[in-house]
């Protein structure tokens, strides 16, 4: 089978942005990770929660591509909280074989042009419907964003972030 390129980018985007997050982890304890920095309540575990929550949600909609699916807003609540059992290497663990997941995903769906449907909720009136690839792209989006994030809460926290690490 001849590799397809756009896929295998895509791939590969998804895997450096994942990286460039990881880096604002490394050298953290389990505090440090729930620690806030910033006036928002978001922390580097609750962030790293959140990531690996968001890739198997999307990867779960490209698959199961149900019309009547609804976003469940009351699980919002824990969505960007480090959970008193989880471990940042616990986490990034499950986040790893998400990504794996979803890089065999990306290889194997039958088309990266075939519209799915979306969760309806509550801001966005109707069934939405939108292509595997820009599903694919939501999911690099998130990580991006909250890279950034993850940047200024680990600068906050001891003055390191992804461009910048004295820890190996």
């Amino acid at each position: 089978m001849a590799i397809d390129q756009e896929r295998e980018d895509l791939i590969a985007m998804l895997a450096e942005q994942r990286e460039l997050f990881k880096i604002t982890l490394r050298g953290l304890d389990e505090e440090q990770a729930r620690k806030r920095t910033t006036s928002s309540e978001l922390t580097l575990g609750g962030l790293l929660h959140h990531l690996n929550n968001c890739e198997r949600h999307w990867t779960k909609v490209i698959i199961e591509r149900d019309e009547h699916a609804a976003l469940d807003v009351t699980t919002f609540g824990g969505e960007y909280v480090m959970a008193p059992e989880e471990t940042v290497a616990g986490l990034i663990a499950a986040w790893d074989e998400a990504a794996a997941a979803t890089a065999e995903l990306i290889r194997s769906v039958d088309s990266l042009d075939t519209s799915i449907p979306t969760p309806t909720n509550p801001w966005v009136e109707g069934q939405v419907w939108q292509s595997v690839r820009t599903t694919f792209l939501h999911i690099l989006r998130e990580i991006s964003q909250h890279a950034g994030h993850a940047d200024i809460i680990r600068e906050e926290l001891d003055g390191q972030n992804s461009t910048y690490s004295r820890v190996s």
